[in-house]
């Protein structure tokens, strides 16, 4: 396995830093905010994390986020932990924190289910892609409903989302990433006009209206 860490404070000094997310159907307050993006390796799961980095940073939180990638980049599980708040001491969540779950793949979802908080929230996209051993017949694919049903019994709040079908729609499968990020900022305080400043910098130049137009379509996921 590989892991790289990243670390970024830009707080002021004394600062009360607190973070406005959707806690079910109500806004709540917190000091902190434990992040875990999980995905496939193709999938734009690092990508994400470093665009969700850059927003709480910009927005005067304390920021560390940690990347794990899986033997094969391409193809194998990705996983991101980042976390927001006052002061970060360690960029690794532990399980059972995790505010929010955000899921690039039903099944890599339901593989890091034991991260979420019990009233935390799950954003997954809707999409199957079938590991290795599934596809060489060594194990089976639980079905979605089976997954769906096991998501909701783990957190409060749970979202399903078409983020591949809409990046396809859009007209590139590549902008799935920004997508996720665009239905996750809905549930978030920084404004609109800060992630876009964020996706901006994040991708290529001759991309940069592809991706808004995903980051704008993604938000609309989610009312």
């Amino acid at each position: 396995m590989q892991a790289g860490v990243s670390d970024r404070s830009d707080q002021e000094a004394g600062k009360e830093s607190r973070i406005e997310i959707r806690w079910g159907e109500e806004m709540m307050s917190m000091k902190s905010v434990d992040f875990l993006i999980a995905g496939i390796g193709g999938q734009g799961t690092v990508v994400a994390s470093d665009i969700l980095s850059d927003v709480g940073s910009e927005s005067g939180y304390d920021v560390k986020k940690s990347d794990i990638l899986g033997l094969a980049v391409r193809g194998g599980s990705v996983v991101s932990h980042v976390r927001w708040a006052e002061q970060v001491r360690a960029p690794m969540i532990e399980e059972g924190t995790a505010h929010f779950l955000v899921g690039f793949e039903w099944l890599e979802t339901l593989r890091r289910l034991s991260y979420v908080n019990a009233k935390g929230t799950i954003v997954v996209n809707d999409c199957r892609l079938d590991p290795i051993t599934v596809s060489s017949g060594e194990a089976d694919y639980p079905g979605k409903e089976t997954i769906l049903t096991e998501l909701k019994k783990a957190a409060r709040k749970v979202y399903v989302i078409p983020g591949l079908q809409t990046a396809l729609d859009i007209g590139n499968a590549r902008t799935l990433n920004i997508v996720v990020m665009g239905a996750l900022s809905r549930l978030l305080e920084p404004s609109p006009s800060l992630w876009e400043e964020i996706v901006r910098k994040r991708v290529p130049k001759k991309l940069v209206d592809l991706n808004l137009d995903a980051f704008r379509k993604g938000r609309g996921l989610i009312k």
